[in-house]
Parts: C-alpha cells; sequence; structure tokens
C-alpha cells in the first residue's frame, strides 16, 4: 500500500530527529517549520523541555509578514540568531524536520550561520 504525502512527511521528520539525538545529546535544537505562507524557528532545549528563543515571518519588526520567500527565511535566520546570543546560546542543532535542506530551509540556515550561531 503506497504512504501518503503526510505518512513520508512525518516518516522523513522522525528518521531526521532521531538521528540527531544520537550525535548531539545536551545540546539546544534549532527546529524549523514552513508552511505555504510563513516560516517559523525555535530554539528548544529537550531537556528542560522549554523554547529558549523564537523568530517568525509573522512578526511585524521583521518587515515580511505573509511572506514565505528565501528574502523572509533569511530574515528570520538572522533574528533567531541574534535573540539565540540573548539567551546565551552559541551552539545547535539544526532540526529541518521533514523539510529538505533546499531554499527556504537552506537560507535560514545559512542567515543563521552568518549571525554567528553554530548549526
Amino acid at each position: 500500500m503506497a504512504l501518503s504525502k503526510r505518512e513520508l512527511f512525518q516518516k522523513r521528520r522522525m528518521r531526521v530527529r532521531n538521528k540527531l539525538r544520537k550525535v548531539n545529546t545536551g545540546r539546544v535544537r534549532l527546529s524549523v517549520h514552513r508552511s505555504n505562507k510563513n516560516i517559523s524557528v525555535q530554539l528548544i532545549d529537550d531537556v528542560q523541555g522549554k523554547t529558549l528563543a523564537s523568530a517568525s515571518s509573522l512578526e511585524k519588526d521583521l518587515g515580511v509578514v505573509g511572506k514565505n520567500n528565501v528574502e523572509a527565511a533569511t530574515k528570520v535566520g538572522a533574528a533567531i540568531a541574534e535573540r539565540a546570543k540573548k539567551a546565551g546560546v552559541e551552539e545547535a542543532y539544526f532540526d529541518r524536520g521533514g523539510f529538505l535542506f533546499h531554499g527556504k530551509v537552506k537560507a535560514l540556515a545559512e542567515a543563521a550561520r552568518e549571525g554567528g550561531l553554530k548549526l
């Protein structure tokens, strides 16, 4: 029986997350979510179960409300790098979820790296 797109996405998401958990114990997770209209990212401490910082294209401060393109992803990536510094986070592992590391997700990761966050 063929799997649906959603089931394939969930399978890929759990595969990525489980592989990252094995090699990156004790580090903060930079989790990305992308929809058709927006992109958001969170810094999550899995040990404490808390979100340390977040950024989204829904924030008016970034000037990209309702946009989901490479430019918006770059601004969100720069914002999360700045907020990570304020939260005292220098290293994180990049959890792309079930999304491919291409286009918007890649632009977000590169902008966060340029902002000083080690991924």
